[in-house]
């Protein structure tokens, strides 16, 4: 028997386009990864992720692709939701009524809704409803996401920031990943 149609992910292929240089200095596209990005199913179900890049230092080097070379080895190793020192840009996908874990990451997130309508749940009990084109802006805090529509699916691309632990009351606030089966421990 075969999936409930509902369940299955019908929002639209993501594309990545990476430029570089070529050695003329004229601006390119970069051949070295494909320009669609695989989900990656978690096991539970509860949404897929997409990595459209990673970065492990500030600044950047640019000067000869390491960024990308890094940027593959990401992709063959998935890294946890951030890294301690260098950017993640993530797209997740969340079928219909499925809530993420209570989870916080040591990261200043900017999450953006690009379909559909999804809660921000706050380990307070307060919320908020972003419909498509609201951000968010996530400084360290323990959340949940809530994919409220019956039968459609949402979309959300995050960039993550590293950051300083947040101390309160002089305790340290770290990653809480909460049951969030199959995602690594951030590095």
């Amino acid at each position: 028997m075969g999936q409930d149609p509902s369940l299955r992910n019908n929002l639209a292929t993501v594309h990545r386009y990476i430029t570089t240089h070529n050695s003329d200095g004229k601006a390119i596209f970069s051949g070295s990864q494909p320009e669609t990005l695989d989900p990656t199913p978690l096991p539970d179900g509860r949404a897929e992720f997409r990595l459209g890049f990673a970065t492990h230092k500030f600044p950047i080097q640019l000067t000869g692709d390491p960024d990308l070379g890094f940027y593959a080895d990401k992709l063959a190793n998935p890294p946890g939701l951030n890294l301690s020192n260098g950017s993640v840009l993530r797209y997740v996908d969340m079928p219909p009524n499925s809530v993420s874990p209570m989870h916080r990451t040591v990261s200043l997130d900017y999450g953006i809704v690009l379909e559909g309508q999804i809660s921000l749940i706050l380990d307070s009990g307060e919320s908020k409803v972003m419909e498509k084109g609201d951000c968010a802006i996530q400084r360290g805090t323990n959340h949940a996401w809530h994919n409220q529509h019956a039968t459609e699916w949402a979309r959300m691309v995050f960039i993550l920031l590293p950051c300083f632990p947040i101390e309160i009351q002089n305790a340290r606030l770290g990653e809480n990943l909460g049951d969030m089966n199959g995602v690594p421990a951030s590095t």
